[in-house]
């Protein structure tokens, strides 16, 4: 599976990509630094340089099981030599090299793992390289926020599971339609929703004309977590036969003291 992005880095923006698992960065848009018209030819003269190649191989004996090494040793030893090219295409034709990709068509060029990729725009320049490195970290560090988001949403759906069976199990009368079962998992739903959001879903769809999906996808991680436990606490009340009045007060009282506990781990409250 590949995963593509880009970053700005002074201005130019540099296409980044996910594969098996691994991040690499285009170092053709890197090498635009130093050579805006033929950004190819300051990669090909990376890569015919000794000390490139021999970090390269070694990247690749550390990191590639089925690397070539055969087939390197008479490339290093020809490396930095008058003679010597050296390009994107052939490395990975000869080596079967993975810590570089070429690319063609749209978003193509050749990219190199990150830190082949921080090794290049080293050489290419110094100042240029710390500023990828700081933008690329960025980039990350809003991914995983991303991903923290998404988990706590998707544990979210599946503790709703739970609470729709309790629902199901106990709420819902054998001789009713569909359509009226619908509207009382509906109105659970919005049991938890006014408990943490103080709102129903229809109140916030009118509040909020212009923005899609529900209100639980614009929850916070935090929000996510709280509401999590809730159906989970809701479920069992829902078990022990107390009524949707008394379950709305616990759950809202639930929402407040452990939206307080979280939010106070990041210093700040966000229910009073």
């Amino acid at each position: 599976m590949v995963k593509r992005d880009s970053i700005v880095v002074k201005e130019v923006v540099i296409k980044t990509m996910v594969r098996n698992g691994m991040d690499y960065i285009c170092i053709t848009d890197i090498a635009r630094q130093k050579n805006p018209a033929e950004p190819k030819d300051v990669v090909k003269n990376w890569m015919r340089q000794k000390n490139t190649l021999e970090y390269l191989g070694l990247w690749e004996k550390l990191n590639n099981p089925e690397f070539k090494g055969i087939e390197f040793d008479p490339l290093f030893r020809e490396a930095g030599s008058n003679s010597f090219t050296m390009s994107p295409s052939r490395w990975v034709e000869l080596t079967s090299a993975v810590g570089i990709i070429t690319k063609n068509g749209s978003g193509g060029g050749t990219y190199a793992q990150r830190d082949i990729a921080f090794k290049f725009a080293s050489w290419v320049s110094v100042e240029f390289e710390l500023y990828l490195v700081k933008e690329f970290q960025r980039l990350k560090a809003e991914e995983q926020k991303i991903l923290g988001w998404t988990a706590k949403r998707e544990l979210s759906k599946i503790n709703y599971h739970i609470h729709t069976d309790a629902v199901k199990n106990h709420l819902i009368p054998r001789e009713i339609t569909s359509m009226q079962a619908n509207i009382i998992y509906a109105e659970e739903a919005d049991v938890l929703n006014v408990a943490m959001f103080g709102m129903t879903a229809k109140q916030w769809r009118e509040a909020n004309p212009d923005l899609k999906g529900n209100i639980r996808d614009y929850a916070t991680i935090n929000e996510l977590i709280c509401l999590s436990n809730m159906e989970n606490i809701n479920a069992v009340l829902i078990n022990e036969g107390i009524v949707q009045g008394e379950r709305l007060l616990k759950l809202n009282q639930i929402a407040i003291q452990q939206m307080r506990i979280l939010e106070n781990n990041k210093n700040r409250s966000l229910l009073i």
